[in-house]
């Protein structure tokens, strides 16, 4: 029992550092937000690279989080699957769901050694794990982006500070609210290249690289699991052998003698239900000699007739009313 527990803790370990990190990513995100002045600066950000950034991020989050969710459902059927590995070896695996990594990478696997050939475990996973790589790597990207969009906002910020400067500047000493206005520009451009490059550094370079990190943990324990179970439980089927060729010509004639078992229920329900056809058949000739028997059977018939001919009917008739119109306008013409 201590030792499921642990392989239940192990393939839940991704998530549970992806909640603590995800805890931790909140408790950052309201920390920046004890300023009461940075939402006014997000709010009247007139480059809406603030936004953009925001809209980044969650995307990544939820990538992320879809990227955890399917590496802990792997991880809980490896374990699974390395439970019956380690009392019927490989040939007690039977994947059933292709939609699976896990299961295609034993499906593959078996494949192999089905055709007695040396199977290369390396190279099966590194194709099994590849689209789980490449999300996280795509995690990982966004939060590079992230941070080019903080320097953007930088640059876009400092551009607007220096407009605004160029503004007050010509209306000094002749335009008090052009001045005013100025100022307001050049205080914006300057709010804007702050926060825009602490939202990129925050969010991207240090949120979204840790959830990334995270999943790639994820990723490098499942692989660590499949090559653990293919190593130990199933190694003696993964090399060539006479060993191997008894080991799998044993479990054939196991299987062959569940698919007797299951034939043999099949005849003993063929064989009883051909029983009770024959007591039916019987009772139906002892009915039918005698005279008020066969008048009995007699009416059963032609009203069973009766019924075949007016379902025969019906049919016709809903056919003709669900004919589209214009195989019906050919019809018409055909007759014509």
């Amino acid at each position: 029992m201590s030792r499921k527990l642990m392989v239940q803790e192990k393939a839940f370990r991704t998530m549970f550092l992806w909640l603590i990190w995800a805890a931790a990513a909140v408790a950052v995100h309201f920390a920046l937000y004890l300023d009461p002045n940075l939402w006014a600066y997000i709010k009247q950000d007139q480059s809406r690279i603030t936004w953009v950034t925001y809209g980044l991020f969650a995307v990544g989050i939820l990538m992320s989080f879809a990227l955890v969710i399917t590496l802990t459902s792997e991880a809980i059927h490896a374990a699974k699957l390395g439970a019956i590995a380690m009392e019927k070896s490989l040939g007690g695996i039977n994947p059933s769901n292709p939609r699976r990594a896990v299961e295609r990478f034993f499906l593959s696997l078996k494949e192999v050694v089905s055709k007695n050939d040396q199977p290369d475990i390396e190279a099966l996973l590194d194709i099994e794990m590849a689209p789980f790589h490449r999300s996280s790597n795509a995690v990982e990207v966004i939060g590079n982006l992230l941070i080019t969009l903080g320097l953007i906002g930088t640059v876009v910020g400092l551009t607007m500070t220096l407009s605004g400067l160029t503004t007050s500047l010509d209306a000094l000493g002749q335009d008090q609210d052009r001045l005013l206005n100025g100022l307001r520009r050049a205080m914006g451009g300057m709010g804007t290249a702050f926060y825009t490059t602490l939202l990129g550094a925050v969010l991207g370079g240090v949120l979204l690289r840790v959830f990334s990190l995270i999943t790639e943990h994820g990723i490098e324990g499942l692989t660590e699991n499949l090559k653990k179970i293919c190593m130990v439980y199933c190694s003696a089927d993964t090399k060539p052998s006479l060993e191997r060729e008894l080991r799998v010509f044993n479990h054939e004639i196991n299987a062959l003698g569940d698919n007797v078992q299951r034939l043999q229920a099949a005849m003993s329900e063929s064989r009883q239900a051909i029983s009770d056809f024959r007591d039916e058949a019987i009772r139906l000739h002892k009915l039918s000699d005698d005279e008020d028997g066969k008048q009995t059977l007699r009416d059963s018939v032609v009203l069973q007739h009766y019924y075949t001919d007016l379902l025969k009917e019906e049919i016709r008739t809903l056919n003709k009313i669900n004919r589209s119109w214009w195989a019906r306008l050919k019809r018409a013409l055909r007759r014509r």
